[in-house]
């Protein structure tokens, strides 16, 4: 551990580095997962959890290590400034290497876990009743499908709803690298992505038509799910009646008269008043 000699020695600048561990990479929890906030965080304590969690959004940037300055880090974590073998920030370290979270080379490199491991039965024990209780469930409760899996699939619906969106398949796969997915998953993501939309854009409109591939029938169905049918918009011109050669009794034709002819004009005594064809003949009695 780096152990000022005195109280007034600053606080020395580490250099830090991941700490492989293939076993604990695959089977562990990330320290900013809800576990490690839930179940870790009773029996490392906060000042150690924020840490690590700083720690580890560092090595996100910079995968083949950093300095840390601990006397920034104490001033961003909140444990006190003064320096000294009793500084909190120097405590702080020493408890990620107790817990086997971390672990010290010499007096100034210091190797980092990326991955915390599952609680082991002592530290269960210390938990409250009700705490070992929830922690049981979690750790029974059933996954079924595998983390990598799930982070696959979560990655390849971003990367095709990022497409869908306008997105190039640079840019698709630099924004999934912000969103800290594994370079090579990112990669996996945006061509799956590019291969579904190029699906869907040559989909075949019969409808017995059953695509061969998984991808190509998952691209179908998500093709279906986002159309939509139009109905036609109802008609507002009303029916045409049709004239009829026969109207009813008392009601008059909707046929329009023939040329050459003038309808019939009734009088006011109830006769009716014939014209001429040439309109200008004069009236009969």
């Amino acid at each position: 551990m780096p152990h000022p000699t005195d109280a007034e020695s600053p606080l020395p600048v580490l250099t830090v580095e991941p700490w492989a561990d293939p076993l604990v990479d695959e089977l562990g929890v990330d320290p900013r997962a809800p576990y490690v906030e839930r179940f870790w965080l009773p029996v490392l304590g906060p000042s150690t959890v924020w840490l690590l969690r700083r720690v580890a959004d560092r090595l996100d940037a910079e995968p083949d290590g950093f300095q840390l300055d601990l006397d920034d880090t104490a001033r961003c974590l909140g444990v006190g400034m003064r320096g000294g073998r009793n500084a909190p920030i120097l405590k702080t370290v020493e408890r990620c290497c107790r817990f086997g979270a971390a672990r010290m080379f010499g007096h100034d490199h210091l190797s980092v876990r990326r991955r915390l491991a599952p609680l082991n039965r002592s530290q269960v024990e210390r938990l409250p009743d009700w705490l070992q209780a929830e922690h049981a469930e979690w750790v029974a409760r059933p996954s079924d499908v595998p983390v990598v899996e799930q982070l696959r699939q979560r990655a390849r619906h971003l990367a095709l709803s990022l497409l869908e969106l306008g997105e190039s398949h640079e840019a698709c796969e630099r924004q999934l690298h912000a969103w800290r997915f594994h370079p090579a998953v990112a990669f996996d993501a945006v061509r799956w992505a590019r291969s579904s939309s190029e699906l869907t854009a040559t989909t075949p409109t019969v409808a017995d038509a059953e695509p061969a591939s998984p991808v190509a029938r998952a691209a179908r169905a998500r093709a279906e799910q986002l159309s939509t049918r139009v109905a036609p918009p109802p008609s507002s011109l009303a029916p045409r009646s049709v004239p009829t050669d026969d109207p009813t009794p008392g009601s008059r034709s909707s046929r329009p008269p023939l040329s050459g002819t003038v309808p019939p004009r009734s009088s006011t005594a109830g006769g009716s008043i014939e014209l001429s064809p040439e309109g200008d003949g004069d009236e009969a009695a």
